[in-house]
Protein backbone atom coordinates (compact mmCIF):
# COMPACT_ATOMS: atom_id res chain seq x y z
CA UNK A 1 0.00 0.00 0.00
CA UNK A 2 1.55 3.30 -1.07
CA UNK A 3 0.80 6.87 -0.01
CA UNK A 4 -0.65 8.97 -2.82
CA UNK A 5 0.91 12.43 -3.14
CA UNK A 6 -0.39 15.13 -5.47
CA UNK A 7 2.10 17.87 -6.43
CA UNK A 8 0.80 21.08 -8.00
CA UNK A 9 3.13 23.38 -9.90
CA UNK A 10 5.11 20.26 -10.73
CA UNK A 11 7.06 21.81 -13.59
CA UNK A 12 8.43 24.68 -11.50
CA UNK A 13 11.67 25.38 -9.69
CA UNK A 14 10.70 23.38 -6.60
CA UNK A 15 8.03 21.15 -8.08
CA UNK A 16 10.38 19.49 -10.55
CA UNK A 17 13.01 18.23 -8.05
CA UNK A 18 10.27 17.38 -5.55
CA UNK A 19 8.54 15.10 -8.04
CA UNK A 20 11.89 13.48 -8.81
CA UNK A 21 12.64 12.88 -5.12
CA UNK A 22 9.19 11.53 -4.31
CA UNK A 23 9.15 9.39 -7.46
CA UNK A 24 12.21 7.47 -6.30
CA UNK A 25 10.38 6.33 -3.16
CA UNK A 26 8.56 3.01 -3.72
CA UNK A 27 6.31 3.78 -0.76
CA UNK A 28 4.79 6.76 -2.61
CA UNK A 29 2.59 7.11 -5.67
CA UNK A 30 2.96 10.58 -7.17
CA UNK A 31 0.72 12.57 -9.48
CA UNK A 32 2.54 15.63 -10.83
CA UNK A 33 0.30 18.32 -12.31
CA UNK A 34 0.89 21.68 -13.93
CA UNK A 35 -1.65 24.37 -14.69
CA UNK A 36 -2.73 22.58 -17.86
CA UNK A 37 -4.04 19.70 -15.74
CA UNK A 38 -5.06 21.50 -12.56
CA UNK A 39 -5.85 25.20 -12.16
CA UNK A 40 -5.63 25.92 -8.42
CA UNK A 41 -7.83 29.00 -8.89
CA UNK A 42 -10.67 26.80 -10.17
CA UNK A 43 -12.46 24.75 -7.47
CA UNK A 44 -14.01 22.50 -10.11
CA UNK A 45 -10.60 21.69 -11.57
CA UNK A 46 -9.29 20.85 -8.10
CA UNK A 47 -12.28 18.68 -7.27
CA UNK A 48 -11.98 16.71 -10.50
CA UNK A 49 -8.32 15.82 -9.95
CA UNK A 50 -8.86 15.10 -6.25
CA UNK A 51 -11.78 12.78 -7.00
CA UNK A 52 -9.79 10.93 -9.65
CA UNK A 53 -6.52 10.51 -7.73
CA UNK A 54 -7.72 10.58 -4.09
CA UNK A 55 -4.44 11.89 -2.66
CA UNK A 56 -3.52 11.55 0.98
CA UNK A 57 -1.08 14.46 0.74
CA UNK A 58 -1.24 17.54 -1.51
CA UNK A 59 1.91 19.64 -1.92
CA UNK A 60 1.12 23.06 -3.38
CA UNK A 61 4.13 24.33 -5.32
CA UNK A 62 1.97 26.51 -7.59
CA UNK A 63 2.20 30.21 -6.79
CA UNK A 64 2.37 33.79 -8.00
CA UNK A 65 6.11 34.49 -7.60
CA UNK A 66 6.47 37.85 -9.41
CA UNK A 67 7.18 39.90 -6.29
CA UNK A 68 7.26 43.34 -7.94
CA UNK A 69 4.24 42.68 -10.18
CA UNK A 70 2.20 41.91 -7.07
CA UNK A 71 2.53 45.56 -6.02
CA UNK A 72 0.59 46.60 -9.14
CA UNK A 73 -2.04 43.85 -8.86
CA UNK A 74 -2.31 42.62 -5.29
CA UNK A 75 -5.79 41.23 -5.92
CA UNK A 76 -4.52 38.89 -8.65
CA UNK A 77 -1.56 37.79 -6.53
CA UNK A 78 -3.86 37.10 -3.59
CA UNK A 79 -6.19 35.06 -5.76
CA UNK A 80 -3.32 32.69 -6.58
CA UNK A 81 -1.41 32.76 -3.29
CA UNK A 82 -4.37 33.05 -0.93
CA UNK A 83 -7.83 32.30 -2.30
CA UNK A 84 -6.60 29.32 -4.32
CA UNK A 85 -5.02 27.84 -1.18
CA UNK A 86 -8.43 28.01 0.47
CA UNK A 87 -9.87 26.08 -2.51
CA UNK A 88 -7.19 23.41 -2.08
CA UNK A 89 -7.67 23.26 1.68
CA UNK A 90 -11.43 22.76 1.34
CA UNK A 91 -10.88 19.95 -1.14
CA UNK A 92 -8.36 18.36 1.21
CA UNK A 93 -10.86 18.63 4.07
CA UNK A 94 -13.45 16.75 2.02
CA UNK A 95 -10.99 14.02 1.05
CA UNK A 96 -9.19 13.77 4.38
CA UNK A 97 -5.85 14.79 2.83
CA UNK A 98 -2.95 16.75 4.30
CA UNK A 99 -1.90 20.01 2.63
CA UNK A 100 1.72 21.11 2.40
CA UNK A 101 1.57 24.82 1.57
CA UNK A 102 4.76 26.53 0.44
CA UNK A 103 5.28 30.02 1.85
CA UNK A 104 8.00 32.62 2.13
CA UNK A 105 10.26 34.76 4.30
CA UNK A 106 8.30 37.76 2.94
CA UNK A 107 5.62 37.16 5.57
CA UNK A 108 8.09 38.87 7.95
CA UNK A 109 9.07 42.54 7.89
CA UNK A 110 12.83 41.94 7.85
CA UNK A 111 13.50 44.17 10.86
CA UNK A 112 14.78 41.38 13.12
CA UNK A 113 18.43 40.83 14.04
CA UNK A 114 18.20 37.17 15.06
CA UNK A 115 16.66 34.28 13.10
CA UNK A 116 12.87 34.31 12.94
CA UNK A 117 11.46 31.27 14.78
CA UNK A 118 8.51 29.45 13.26
CA UNK A 119 6.11 31.05 15.74
CA UNK A 120 7.27 34.64 15.17
CA UNK A 121 4.31 36.95 14.40
CA UNK A 122 4.11 37.65 10.66
CA UNK A 123 4.17 41.27 9.52
CA UNK A 124 4.48 41.43 5.72
CA UNK A 125 5.47 44.76 4.18
CA UNK A 126 4.81 43.89 0.52
CA UNK A 127 1.79 42.80 -1.51
CA UNK A 128 3.50 39.49 -2.26
CA UNK A 129 4.10 38.84 1.44
CA UNK A 130 0.51 39.72 2.29
CA UNK A 131 -0.80 37.40 -0.42
CA UNK A 132 1.27 34.49 0.89
CA UNK A 133 0.11 35.14 4.45
CA UNK A 134 -3.51 34.84 3.27
CA UNK A 135 -2.61 31.37 2.02
CA UNK A 136 -0.98 30.42 5.31
CA UNK A 137 -4.03 31.49 7.30
CA UNK A 138 -6.38 29.61 4.95
CA UNK A 139 -4.46 26.37 5.43
CA UNK A 140 -4.41 26.83 9.21
CA UNK A 141 -8.09 27.74 9.49
CA UNK A 142 -9.51 25.09 7.15
CA UNK A 143 -7.13 22.22 8.01
CA UNK A 144 -6.10 22.86 11.62
CA UNK A 145 -4.81 19.32 12.14
CA UNK A 146 -3.66 18.42 8.61
CA UNK A 147 -1.45 21.22 7.30
CA UNK A 148 2.23 21.96 6.97
CA UNK A 149 3.28 25.49 6.10
CA UNK A 150 6.86 25.46 4.83
CA UNK A 151 8.48 28.88 4.42
CA UNK A 152 11.48 29.13 2.15
CA UNK A 153 13.68 31.93 0.83
CA UNK A 154 16.30 32.78 -1.80
CA UNK A 155 15.44 29.62 -3.72
CA UNK A 156 17.52 28.52 -6.72
CA UNK A 157 17.91 25.35 -8.75
CA UNK A 158 18.10 23.77 -12.17
CA UNK A 159 14.62 24.84 -13.27
CA UNK A 160 12.91 28.21 -13.60
CA UNK A 161 14.24 31.73 -13.24
CA UNK A 162 16.21 32.61 -10.12
CA UNK A 163 19.00 34.80 -8.77
CA UNK A 164 21.76 32.37 -9.71
CA UNK A 165 20.74 32.30 -13.36
CA UNK A 166 20.38 36.08 -13.44
CA UNK A 167 23.85 36.60 -11.95
CA UNK A 168 25.52 34.06 -14.24
CA UNK A 169 23.93 35.72 -17.27
CA UNK A 170 25.07 39.17 -16.11
CA UNK A 171 28.62 37.97 -15.46
CA UNK A 172 28.76 36.34 -18.89
CA UNK A 173 27.50 39.48 -20.61
CA UNK A 174 29.30 42.20 -18.64
CA UNK A 175 32.17 40.48 -16.83
CA UNK A 176 31.29 42.14 -13.51
CA UNK A 177 28.23 42.89 -11.37
CA UNK A 178 27.17 45.21 -8.54
CA UNK A 179 25.23 43.37 -5.85
CA UNK A 180 23.60 44.59 -2.64
CA UNK A 181 25.39 43.83 0.61
CA UNK A 182 22.70 45.10 3.01
CA UNK A 183 20.17 42.27 2.71
CA UNK A 184 20.88 39.08 4.67
CA UNK A 185 19.31 35.69 4.07
CA UNK A 186 19.76 32.00 3.34
CA UNK A 187 20.37 30.83 -0.24
CA UNK A 188 18.36 27.62 -0.57
CA UNK A 189 19.02 24.86 -3.08
CA UNK A 190 15.74 23.53 -4.47
CA UNK A 191 16.97 19.92 -4.45
CA UNK A 192 17.74 20.18 -0.73
CA UNK A 193 14.30 21.61 -0.01
CA UNK A 194 12.70 18.85 -2.09
CA UNK A 195 14.43 16.20 0.01
CA UNK A 196 13.35 17.98 3.21
CA UNK A 197 9.74 18.01 2.06
CA UNK A 198 10.04 14.33 1.16
CA UNK A 199 11.20 13.56 4.70
CA UNK A 200 8.35 15.64 6.15
CA UNK A 201 5.74 13.79 4.12
CA UNK A 202 7.11 10.40 5.13
CA UNK A 203 7.47 11.27 8.84
CA UNK A 204 4.07 13.04 9.02
CA UNK A 205 4.56 14.85 12.38
CA UNK A 206 1.80 16.99 13.93
CA UNK A 207 0.56 19.92 11.86
CA UNK A 208 2.43 23.21 11.97
CA UNK A 209 4.93 25.62 10.45
CA UNK A 210 8.43 24.71 9.30
CA UNK A 211 11.20 26.85 7.85
CA UNK A 212 12.69 25.24 4.76
CA UNK A 213 15.98 27.04 4.12
CA UNK A 214 19.60 26.00 4.05
CA UNK A 215 21.53 26.82 7.23
CA UNK A 216 23.87 29.75 7.76
CA UNK A 217 23.44 33.21 6.31
CA UNK A 218 25.03 35.62 3.88
CA UNK A 219 24.23 38.71 1.84
CA UNK A 220 23.33 38.76 -1.84
CA UNK A 221 26.88 40.07 -2.37
CA UNK A 222 28.38 37.19 -0.39
CA UNK A 223 26.25 34.69 -2.29
CA UNK A 224 27.35 36.19 -5.61
CA UNK A 225 31.02 36.03 -4.61
CA UNK A 226 30.58 32.32 -3.84
CA UNK A 227 28.87 31.75 -7.20
CA UNK A 228 31.70 33.54 -9.01
CA UNK A 229 34.27 31.41 -7.21
CA UNK A 230 32.51 28.19 -8.20
CA UNK A 231 32.55 29.16 -11.89
CA UNK A 232 36.21 30.14 -11.79
CA UNK A 233 35.85 33.94 -11.80
CA UNK A 234 37.81 36.39 -9.70
CA UNK A 235 36.00 37.84 -6.67
CA UNK A 236 36.91 41.24 -8.13
CA UNK A 237 34.15 40.62 -10.67
CA UNK A 238 31.63 41.27 -7.88
CA UNK A 239 31.29 44.72 -6.31
CA UNK A 240 29.25 45.47 -3.16
CA UNK A 241 26.56 48.15 -3.16
CA UNK A 242 23.38 48.92 -1.22
CA UNK A 243 19.65 48.59 -1.77
CA UNK A 244 19.23 52.32 -2.39
CA UNK A 245 21.07 51.85 -5.68
CA UNK A 246 18.47 49.32 -6.87
CA UNK A 247 15.00 50.69 -6.03
CA UNK A 248 12.23 48.16 -6.67
CA UNK A 249 8.41 48.40 -6.46
CA UNK A 250 8.28 45.84 -3.61
CA UNK A 251 10.16 46.38 -0.38
CA UNK A 252 12.64 43.55 0.26
CA UNK A 253 13.21 42.32 3.83
CA UNK A 254 16.65 43.45 5.00
CA UNK A 255 16.93 40.38 7.25
CA UNK A 256 15.49 37.12 5.95
CA UNK A 257 17.20 34.60 8.20
CA UNK A 258 14.80 31.89 9.39
CA UNK A 259 15.19 29.66 12.44
CA UNK A 260 14.81 25.89 12.16
CA UNK A 261 13.81 24.76 15.64
CA UNK A 262 10.69 22.89 14.58
CA UNK A 263 12.65 20.25 12.64
CA UNK A 264 14.49 19.20 15.79
CA UNK A 265 11.21 19.17 17.69
CA UNK A 266 9.82 16.48 15.36
CA UNK A 267 13.05 14.49 15.12
CA UNK A 268 14.14 15.52 11.63
CA UNK A 269 17.56 16.98 10.74
CA UNK A 270 17.81 20.53 9.47
CA UNK A 271 19.10 21.36 6.01
CA UNK A 272 22.85 21.70 5.46
CA UNK A 273 24.78 24.97 5.28
CA UNK A 274 24.15 27.06 2.16
CA UNK A 275 27.83 26.85 1.15
CA UNK A 276 27.77 23.05 1.06
CA UNK A 277 24.49 23.18 -0.85
CA UNK A 278 25.96 25.56 -3.42
CA UNK A 279 28.89 23.20 -3.88
CA UNK A 280 26.49 20.33 -4.51
CA UNK A 281 24.54 22.48 -6.97
CA UNK A 282 27.75 23.30 -8.81
CA UNK A 283 28.63 19.59 -9.01
CA UNK A 284 25.14 18.90 -10.37
CA UNK A 285 25.65 21.43 -13.17
CA UNK A 286 23.28 24.09 -11.85
CA UNK A 287 26.00 26.74 -12.29
CA UNK A 288 27.05 25.46 -15.71
CA UNK A 289 30.62 24.59 -16.71
CA UNK A 290 33.53 26.24 -14.94
CA UNK A 291 35.25 28.95 -16.95
CA UNK A 292 38.67 28.29 -15.51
Amino acid sequence: MTTRVLVTGADGQLGHPLVQSLGRDPALTVLAVGRGRLDICDPASISAVMAEFEPEVVVNCAAWTAVDDAEADEQAATEVNGTAVAHLARACAVGGAWLVQMSTDYVFDGRAHTPYPEDAPPNPVSAYGRSKLVGELAAQDLLPDRHYIVRTAWLYGQHGQNFVRTILRALAQRGSVDVVDDQLGQPTYADDLAQQLHALIVRRPPAGIFHGTNAGMTSWYGFTCAIAEHVGLSPDAVRPTNSAMFPRPALRPAYSVLGHGRWADVGLPTMRDWRAALGAAAQAGVLGPRSG
